[in-house]
């Protein structure tokens, strides 16, 4: 028995369908709960546009529930697992099996085998669903919950530099010459980069060069007077080509995408460390739930009437939110230039990798 690292068929199953059962109920009421909490906040927002009603509410939880799941499903592969064994040690189905001569890892063995197909799932789900699903979402919201743009290539809440100057727009749709911005802000700035002027418009087109900002209001800083233009050409030294490299969601596209967009910043001489760790973290983020049995072992073993089952159950909770909190430090860091980009993103993991053989190999093998 020590040399199969699964234990007999029946016992892997049995393990298997227990865990997995867990975890999408752990995750089905994370999401609910969220879910309600999160309308409670915005549907004031989505019914104060002009049309919107019960409709747009579903519409919205349709787009937000996919990345409610992505974000928590390895929070309820954690709970799952301490649940689990928890439940298995109470009932001293662990004493049976560790006296069948089953070794911990052997224990576990099932547990990390639904998490990696589970983390599979997840890599999936991600690419086909939430990169969408958090496009559309983000597009609709920097339109104010408004008719949601039909153009699959709409950009949200663009920042574009020319020099001193700034050029904001809520949405960006269309491509090359064709392209459209919607609700514009132009800052002109001086030398001393002290704003000056401020025209705003609800439209913008490619004027080549600069953009044509049509029904525009021009507010002077100095002197506090605003004026309406009938037309404003702003922005002559920004491109359309700049702005499909300046607008890069990351969590908007998909990681064959982003490796694509990537590629055509390093062509352009941009940088790229942001975006080669959002890139990374595509991967080591499903993963994470794999690493989740493996942090919550501990709730599995010890004696059930010494007492130390809840404090083993909390030291596993512990150790898997400890995980989370230094998985999004290290990714804020990467964000900032302190971590190359894949260490940001796969430290945390071959760290809490780490921690959890040695607590495992330590107390029980």
């Amino acid at each position: 028995m020590q040399l199969d690292f699964f234990p007999s068929r029946t016992l892997t199953l049995y393990l298997a369908k227990l865990f997995f059962a867990r975890i999408v109920a752990m995750l089905a009421v994370l999401v609910m709960v969220l879910m309600m909490l999160d309308l409670l906040s915005n549907s004031g927002k989505i019914l104060a546009a002009d049309g919107n009603g019960q409709a747009e509410l579903w519409t919205y939880v349709t787009l937000r529930v996919p990345q409610l799941i992505a974000r928590f499903l390895p929070y309820s592969v954690l709970l799952a697992t301490i649940i689990s064994l928890v439940a298995l040690n109470q009932n001293s189905e662990v004493i049976a099996m560790k006296a069948a001569g089953l070794s911990a890892h052997q224990v576990l063995a099932p547990l990390l085998l639904t998490a990696a197909l589970v983390s599979i799932a997840s890599f999936a789900f991600n690419e086909r669903v939430v990169t969408r699903a958090s496009a559309t979402l983000d597009a609709w919201d920097a339109a104010d919950f408004g008719p949601i743009p039909k153009d699959s290539g709409v950009k949200a809440n663009v920042y574009l530099a020319d020099g001193t100057n700034i050029l904001t727009a809520n949405t960006i749709t269309g491509s090359g010459t064709a392209m459209t911005m919607a609700g514009v802000t132009w800052y002109r700035r001086n030398a001393d980069d002290i704003l000056i002027e401020q025209i705003r418009a609800d439209r913008a087109t490619f004027a080549s060069p600069g953009w044509a900002m049509t029904k525009a209001t021009r507010f002077d800083v100095e002197t506090a007077d605003t004026d309406t233009l009938g037309r404003a050409v702003v922005g002559q030294g920004i491109t359309p080509a700049q702005i499909e490299l300046q607008t890069i969601n990351p969590d908007g596209q998909s990681f064959w995408k982003l490796s694509q967009s990537i590629s055509d910043y390093e062509a352009a001489g941009r940088q790229t460390s942001e975006l080669r760790g959002k890139w990374w973290h595509k991967l080591a983020g499903p993963l994470s739930a794999f690493l989740m049995p493996l942090l919550g072992a501990v709730a599995a073993f010890g004696l059930a009437r010494s007492g130390q089952l809840f404090v083993r159950a909390i030291i596993g909770m512990a150790l898997g939110f400890a995980y989370f909190v230094v998985d999004n430090a290290a990714l804020a860091m990467g964000n900032f230039g302190g971590y190359p980009p894949f260490l940001a993103a796969w430290a945390p993991f071959f760290l809490f990798l780490l921690i959890g053989e040695t607590v495992l190999v330590r107390t029980e093998e």
